[in-house]
């Protein structure tokens, strides 16, 4: 996975996503299928504009996060990789409970 070249580590993640451009109602939805600190990768076939500002919408566990971001990579017609920009107090706390909870899954299942 490419680990030394991330800031922080990435974890196999399953949650539904709602992605939204700054100017329209919900763009698309996808799969997170990783998460981090500092982003995601979305399972997606829409195609997402490179470096457009987007607002996302993360549902697991019964909890919500949400953050402005933009997405950083693309694969048409398979997937989508998203920097997170301005996440709020609340929705960081989700995100480090979900990623606390992948990372003592990935220790207790080694790949």
């Amino acid at each position: 996975m490419e680990n030394e070249r991330r800031r922080t580590p990435r974890y196999s993640f399953a949650a539904t996503a709602e992605i939204a451009t700054d100017n329209r109602d919900p763009f698309a939805t996808a799969t997170v299928s990783e998460l981090s600190l500092r982003g995601c990768r979305l399972n997606i076939k829409n195609t997402l504009p490179l470096n457009v500002p987007v607002t996302v919408k993360i549902s697991a566990a019964g909890e919500l996060f949400q953050s402005k971001g933009r997405i950083i990579y693309l694969q048409p017609g398979v997937g989508a990789c998203m920097t997170f920009l301005d996440v709020d107090p609340q929705s960081r706390a989700v995100l480090r409970r979900w990623l606390e909870s992948a990372g003592k899954q990935a220790q207790s299942h080694p790949a």
